[in-house]
């Protein structure tokens, strides 16, 4: 008797775990997304189950602790297949087509207060059997002193977790440095395998993607699937940005400014030809023309300079359009290797009144790293700065902001400081 009432009790358990875990299924992958204007607005991104009859984001204050004054925003969504029958990778590591239908969700918050931290969840479902996502958090831009970490390049992998773990690790040291952070950029490749809609899912699950706003731009790793097949949809669907690109690159390209910084967002998967580096440089003169600020920040995946050797890579293409509009900061990755200049301007150093300081960030998955020699080859009047562990690298950057600065500090995965860069406002 006592036998078959425990297996009773563990069939109930079973059933109860498994319609838990499927309830939790229906809405994933939340991710909050800057709006063009992070002082009053910000784009919520989600995915849902196709048998879904609808879901959509509440949102309020986070003083608000009973949301008394929770509003509910408009949902855009569409049916979602870019992913669907991907060849990928179980955690496991065993070979499988990704099951990968969904409804692509996305709400524009508008009309938000400056300053001020918001919570939001996503309810699903009909109102008699509503579910809830957990809470998630987001602060609105307009402090006159802000930060945000920089990370990049943790190629996220199911069957290797402790890739995500090496990242969201350094995360933490950065968090610890500065537990006042407001949001988080990254500068691609995210994901080892774009195309992998489960890699994407996994990575959302992070506590840091909870907290924050993450802006990012495409690597040529979320770009891509295990069998080589390329477009910016993986990139474009796993996210919900500003669609203020230009043609090809809605949602893709995109520019938001985060207080008195405009941040501008490119894709070179779209730059491999000249015709492509000419739509998407004449896509930025617009936009630094039409969009006058205190900084401007350019971020791109592919690295100005190989670590290596110092030899010009992405710099030789941008830097005479960066001499012309002005830009503060160009930022990348890709290399694995962190890389930095002073101020330069027409090729040479400058006292830091006039120029562009170009800085590229190291990985941070402890696997993927690069090693170089003690010196460099090319490049050695402009280049100031290098750091790598070698293949096992992991580092990460802080970046804080006042009226009068910017100052960029490159961190180990201990939380050491190993280089620091201070870009003072020239408008």
């Amino acid at each position: 008797m006592k036998c078959k009432r425990l297996i009773i009790n563990i069939l109930v358990l079973t059933v109860c775990v498994t319609a838990t875990l499927h309830a939790q299924d229906k809405i994933y992958s939340i991710v909050t997304c800057p709006g063009e204007n992070t002082e009053t607005q910000m784009n919520i991104s989600w995915a849902a189950d196709t048998a879904l009859t609808e879901s959509y984001v509440i949102y309020t204050t986070a003083k608000d602790k009973k949301w008394k004054r929770a509003q509910r925003a408009a949902t855009e969504q569409y049916m979602c297949a870019v992913f669907d029958s991907v060849y990928s990778k179980t955690p496991e590591g065993k070979n499988y087509y990704e099951d990968a239908k969904f409804l692509k969700c996305g709400a524009r918050l508008k009309s938000l207060r400056p300053k001020t931290e918001y919570i939001y969840k996503i309810i699903s479902g009909p109102t008699e059997n509503a579910t809830e996502s957990t809470v998630h958090r987001f602060k609105t831009s307009g402090e006159k002193q802000w930060s945000a970490a920089i990370i990049a390049d943790f190629h996220a992998y199911t069957p290797l977790p402790k890739r995500l773990e090496a990242a969201m690790g350094v995360m933490n040291k950065v968090h610890n440095y500065d537990p006042k952070m407001d949001w988080v950029l990254h500068l691609g490749d995210v994901c080892a395998w774009g195309g992998s809609y489960s890699f994407w899912k996994r990575l959302y699950v992070e506590q840091y993607f909870n907290d924050y706003m993450w802006a990012g731009v495409n690597g040529n790793h979320d770009n891509m699937t295990r069998k080589y097949l390329l477009t910016n949809e993986f990139f474009r669907n796993a996210n919900f940005y500003p669609l203020n690109g230009y043609e090809g690159e809605l949602g893709v390209c995109y520019f938001f400014r985060y207080g008195k910084a405009l941040f501008v967002m490119l894709n070179n998967e779209d730059m491999r030809s000249e015709d492509g580096l000419d739509a998407a440089q004449e896509w930025v003169r617009k936009v630094v023309q039409a969009n006058p600020a205190k900084y401007v920040v350019v971020c791109e995946h592919y690295q100005w300079f190989f670590g290596e050797t110092g030899k010009s890579s992405q710099y030789g293409r941008w830097s005479e359009l960066f001499d012309d509009l002005g830009v503060d900061l160009a930022l990348s990755a890709n290399n694995h290797v962190y890389v930095r200049t002073n101020a330069l301007y027409q090729g040479k150093e400058t006292d830091g009144t006039k120029g562009t300081v170009y800085v590229q960030a190291p990985s941070s998955d402890n696997e993927r790293g690069v090693s170089c020699p003690d010196s460099l080859s090319q490049n050695t009047d402009i280049i100031k700065k290098r750091w790598t562990e070698g293949g096992q690298t992991v580092g990460a950057m802080h970046l804080s902001v006042t009226e009068k600065r910017m100052t960029l500090i490159m961190m180990n995965r201990n939380g050491e400081v190993i280089d620091e860069v201070s870009i003072p406002a020239k408008r």
